[in-house]
């Protein structure tokens, strides 16, 4: 084991992410991801909206009860909030952890058709050093794995993008920052559930196999996977009981139990839906780690909705925000019912 690395440190703020009834806001949008967010709200994607918007997230009433850790963009890292307060400063301050999503993007796997992999490895300890001085205590790199009915993804582009994450891994805990590891076996394509869970398997077997050939400690980082769900052009779809029960034995088969928490990406459905799936997780608990989330449209989605980028809207925005992450907070414990929708 590297000598620098602090695991005291590493498995406290990673505990302190998924604390009981807390999950993780994911608001690291990249700047062309928020831009189409925004336009479809018809608002215009400048810095000064960026700022106001996220300012609106993360000053909304309460959501420190649900919110234990908020994952931000190397520019939303910089910025700070009307009153010069900047936000890992406001988020730790309400008792959330601030993180930073540090890959840059997945590209096309060369000489292998229809396959990504995530690029941000070179010069990353420099960057995870300055996010680190900015206040990041956790990050985020995502890998992600397309699918299909047959040959998609292959066994090396499962490898190459579990290497890439347990490369990630080390490098930040060897400076005691937290990673959140998020292998996303994409929604998109007509795949059914069962191809799904096969293909989860095989990703959460390499990259568990990966990390651990890293020296990556197990409870000092977090796992950010899909739920085993059917393709979103699939004509079965799964009922919310089959996503839980699919996704927990997957789970339990393949994450050591040594790691604090799974928070699972949200990865298109709808903000109900997402919810939904977590409570039926939790409502066949106990299980040896914190079983959360870390949304991002799924918790957005409602806010942007009621903002359109209005400064009067501001408080119905972080009204649904409160809502979405009390919900969620309450799915955390398997304690949410379809009827807490229609409540105010």
């Amino acid at each position: 084991m590297g000598e620098q690395m602090d695991s005291q440190t590493l498995s406290s703020v990673a505990k302190a992410i998924v604390a009981p009834g807390k999950g993780v806001l994911a608001a690291d949008e990249s700047t062309p991801t928020i831009r189409k967010r925004f336009d479809s709200i018809q608002v215009e994607s400048t810095e000064e909206n960026r700022q106001q918007y996220r300012e609106i997230l993360f000053t909304a009433q309460n959501i420190e009860r649900s919110i234990g850790g908020v994952i931000l963009f190397d520019e939303t890292l910089r910025q700070s909030a009307k009153d010069g307060t900047p936000f890992p400063t406001l988020l730790s301050k309400r008792g959330i952890v601030p993180g930073i999503k540090v890959d840059k993007g997945a590209k096309a796997l060369a000489l292998y058709a229809g396959e990504k992999i995530t690029e941000g490895l070179d010069g990353l300890r420099e960057r995870l050093l300055e996010y680190k001085e900015l206040g990041a205590q956790f990050a985020k790199w995502r890998a992600v794995i397309g699918i299909d009915e047959r040959d998609i993804p292959s066994p090396f582009g499962i490898r190459a993008n579990a290497h890439a994450l347990a490369r990630y891994a080390a490098l930040c805990q060897e400076l005691d920052i937290v990673p959140i590891v998020e292998p996303e076996v994409l929604m998109d394509g007509s795949h059914d559930i069962e191809r799904c869970e096969v293909v989860t398997s095989q990703v959460l077997e390499a990259v568990f196999a990966e990390l651990d050939a890293h020296h990556v400690l197990f409870e000092g980082m977090l796992l950010k996977p899909n739920m085993v769900i059917a393709g979103m052009q699939c004509s079965r779809q799964a009922g919310v009981e089959e996503v839980a029960e699919a996704t927990m034995r997957c789970m339990t088969r393949y994450v050591p139990a040594a790691v604090p928490g799974i928070v699972f990406l949200s990865g298109g459905q709808s903000a109900e839906k997402a919810t939904a799936h977590l409570n039926a997780m939790n409502a066949t608990g106990p299980y040896p780690w914190e079983v959360s989330f870390s949304y991002g449209r799924a918790l957005q989605a409602p806010v942007l909705a009621a903002w359109k980028g209005e400064e009067n809207n501001a408080f119905a925005a972080q009204h649904a925000l409160s809502k979405r992450c009390r919900l969620n907070g309450l799915a955390r414990d398997g304690a949410y019912a379809q009827e807490m929708e229609q409540e105010a």
